[in-house]
């Protein structure tokens, strides 16, 4: 038999009732393909149809797969309050909060699961490592299925890893090193295959460049994540223009995504319009592709079951929910993500930083000098208006940037809260703090820069050729 609801549906918010109809329908469709007792199926249709009703009776709206309800925080008789909401989609982030991103808020909206001290035990266990900086201070703070891929490494089966990268500049800013800092720590944790996807396609298709430009500007950025660390013979970095054309089994992934997907469908989860291009709304399904191991037949030997972890922003998640949701209705393991949150601009935390606007960030090309005006000049300070003032009342660490990028970059625990009981306390100025990541940052470029300086076309091209990694599938 199928099973019977397990609780009141009407206690569940929109998105948990999303999430069951989701999942039965997946039930559903495993009963019809195992070709279970008709009875059997039959009830678990019932039990779909009943789900579906329960949503559109809470919603007001059908229920689309893929497609997950907007999820607004309801409150007295089930108004929204959505001027208290965070903006967030793959192409925006704005608040109105000086701290930033309400993260537990978005983990509510977006359905996604907390990470919390058990997760980052058992990676630690499974490891046999001390967790990574951003996991320890929860920087990537929220997952899906992460428990599944440590099952799986326990009992010694595969998986890879997938992030990737918009070139829309030749240039990198220091928020750009966060998804792959953690990813190379990741690799060499788990000792897995590695995926980076360069997306100058969408770059071409959203932003006024050519599409040399764009190429151009993916092995260029492939430079920058090379020279992060990343073994050649583990790692497979790839332009979109340059691979797409060459991989049968690439595409046919990206096909099958598309057929599966619907107009209102990508433009109730990315906000498309009926004026936008239809390569915007073609694209999701590039970026869903690479989360599918037999687009990569040189690597993974043509197999289709091994899963795939893509750590990234959670601005990004919008893409994995539609793959999430597709993938088993063409047969493939759903992939599992690891979500950090934003890096800051300098000038704050309500929105996060752009590659076009050269003072909302320090970029990887900077001077020593460029370093020190940017943060002396630009980075938003949580200090009080006086010396008197602050030494009384002390500093804003929640607001402050510098406290912030020194959480993503001090790799020393004790000195970073050292720091921040000294600056609340009103011991150290917003002065002496920006100093302090001032010579964070600037040995840390100028490190970059120089194993930079050693990655030829050679090399970049060893990267980018299609190829067998030291891994035996």
């Amino acid at each position: 038999m199928a099973d019977s609801p397990n609780c009141d549906l009407k206690s569940l918010s929109p998105l948990q009732l999303f999430e069951k109809v989701t999942e039965q329908g997946e039930k559903v469709r495993a009963l019809k393909a195992g070709k279970a007792p008709k009875d059997e199926i039959d009830a678990a249709v019932r039990l779909l149809l009943s789900l579906k009703l329960s949503y559109k009776t809470t919603t007001g709206q059908d229920y689309q797969a893929g497609l997950p309800p907007k999820d607004h925080a309801l409150i007295n008789n089930g108004t929204t309050k959505e001027e208290d909401e965070d903006l967030v989609d793959p192409w925006n982030v704005q608040t109105s909060n000086a701290k930033g991103v309400d993260y537990d808020k978005l983990i509510v909206r977006f359905g996604s699961t907390k990470i919390d001290t058990d997760l980052i035990n058992r990676i630690e266990r499974a490891t046999g490592q001390k967790p990574h900086r951003f996991l320890r201070r929860g920087i990537f703070f929220s997952h899906r299925d992460m428990d599944q891929i440590l099952h799986a490494y326990e009992n010694k089966k595969p998986f890879y890893l997938y992030t990737g990268r918009g070139p829309s500049s030749q240039a990198m800013h220091v928020g750009h090193l966060i998804p792959f800092l953690f990813t190379k720590w990741l690799q060499e944790a788990f000792d897995v295959p590695l995926v980076i996807q360069l997306t100058d396609d969408e770059k071409y298709l959203w932003k006024d460049m050519t599409t040399e430009k764009a190429y151009e500007y993916a092995k260029e950025n492939a430079r920058d994540i090379i020279a992060c660390g990343f073994d050649v013979n583990k790692t497979f970095i790839f332009s979109d223009l340059d691979y797409l054309g060459s991989s049968t089994g690439f595409y046919k992934n990206i096909i099958k995504v598309q057929k599966h997907v619907t107009f209102n469908q990508v433009k109730g989860i990315f906000g498309f319009t009926d004026s936008d291009c239809i390569g915007k709304i073609s694209f999701p399904a590039i970026q869903a592709a690479p989360s599918f191991s037999s687009s990569f037949p040189q690597i993974f030997n043509g197999k289709e079951n091994i899963q795939c972890l893509i750590p990234c922003a959670i601005d990004q998640d919008p893409y994995f929910r539609m793959t999430r949701d597709v993938a088993p209705r063409i047969g493939y393991p759903k992939p599992a993500l690891l979500h950090s949150v934003f890096f800051p601009a300098l000038q704050g935390a309500q929105t996060k930083m752009s590659a076009s606007d050269v003072n909302s960030s320090v970029f990887l090309n900077d001077t020593p000098k460029q370093i020190k005006t940017k943060i002396n000049k630009h980075a938003f300070s949580g200090g009080r208006d006086t010396i008197e003032e602050h030494r009384k009342y002390g500093g804003n660490c929640d607001v402050d940037v510098s406290f912030m990028y020194l959480t993503f970059f001090l790799e020393d625990d004790d000195k970073l809260e050292q720091l921040k009981q000294a600056y609340t306390s009103g011991e150290l100025l917003t002065g002496e703090l920006k100093k302090v990541l001032i010579e964070t940052l600037q040995p840390l470029i100028a490190a970059h820069q120089e194993r930079r300086k050693q990655i030829t076309d050679e090399v970049v091209k060893q990267f980018m050729t299609p190829r067998k990694l030291a891994f035996e599938f």
